[in-house]
């Protein structure tokens, strides 16, 4: 019985990537892959939750306060659904970069952003240095 890579790389979960193998490997592509998923599915796992909470906190409430309450709740809640939406979309398309191989590599520069910067952010469409640029040239123009 012959094992496949996809097998080998799923099987082995105590791994972590690291800066001294070759940058966007078949092991590094996967293990990114699965953290995108695992992300993903966390995050529609709380929406399903947050909907059902939702849907069964539509009482009517008799006094001001706590009607006023709720809906503070409610709006809260429905901001941080639309936020996670749009994270889902980042992560959506973090997953397209490593099926077409441009994931890993910065959108301004194309050198590697760094293992260690995706392992905390695995997201990240820009290196370190080009993210410090575009927050400074953000800055500089709000302040205008």
């Amino acid at each position: 019985m012959s094992v496949t890579s996809d097998e080998v790389l799923i099987a082995d979960s105590q791994y972590r990537p690291s800066e001294d193998e070759e940058f966007m490997n078949l092991r590094q592509l996967e293990y990114f892959k699965q953290k995108l998923l695992n992300w993903k599915e966390d995050i529609l796992k709380e929406s399903r939750e947050t909907l059902t909470h939702l849907q069964s906190e539509t009482e009517n409430h008799p006094d001001i306060a706590d009607r006023a309450s709720s809906e503070t709740d409610r709006a809260l809640e429905l901001r941080t659904r639309d936020r996670q939406r749009k994270l889902i979309a980042k992560i959506d398309e973090a997953i397209r970069r490593i099926e077409d191989g441009s994931y890993g590599y910065c959108e301004e520069t194309g050198e590697p952003i760094g293992v260690a910067r995706l392992d905390a952010r695995p997201i990240a469409t820009l290196s370190l240095e080009a993210q410090e640029r575009h927050e400074r040239r953000e800055r500089v123009h709000r302040d205008d």
